[in-house]
């Protein structure tokens, strides 16, 4: 195993979509369970998008990406329908997509994006056989919202809050 920790003092990195509360969705290219390991190991969380990431609600614009080991995607496919979510099973031409650790992901569609991302979280890690969601709820710490112009905006989270 591999089996080592890292601490960063910060990470830079984008997001798929970023709310008011600066809880994030990431994970579309398939490395979620990683960037959240990452991200867990971070003393600074920053993140650097364009003005079409900032959403609403969470789920609004982009599937909610979530990693579940192969032997029990189906359990987990039929819970997160309970859950409101449309689940689809990522393919590529040869299969099931598979991530760098061998599992499948869930791309969970909401028809009206997530009410609270942080119930959605622990709802969702809940479930048997899933391994991580791309819901990165209280981990970041700065925003910086890049434009056309040149100009930016910084949103920050203050300390002790989620």
């Amino acid at each position: 195993t591999n089996a080592f920790l890292i601490v960063l003092r910060r990470r830079i990195d984008g997001a798929d979509e970023v709310d008011s509360d600066l809880n994030l969705v990431k994970g579309l290219g398939g490395a979620l369970l990683r960037e959240k390991i990452v991200a867990g190991a971070s003393r600074r969380e920053i993140i650097i998008v364009d003005p079409t990431k900032l959403v609403d609600r969470l789920g609004s614009r982009s599937p909610l990406p979530v990693e579940v080991i192969p032997f029990g995607w189906s359990l987990a496919r039929h819970r997160l329908l309970d859950l409101g979510t449309r689940p689809d099973l990522r393919r590529t031409p040869a299969g099931p997509y598979e991530t760098d650790n061998g599992n499948y992901i869930l791309d969970c569609h909401f028809e009206r994006g997530i009410a609270d991302a942080v119930e959605m979280e622990r709802l969702i890690n809940d479930i048997p056989a899933v391994v991580e969601n791309g819901l990165f709820v209280g981990l970041t710490d700065t925003v910086v919202v890049g434009r056309e112009d040149g100009s930016c905006q910084v949103m920050e989270r203050e300390r002790g809050t989620s």
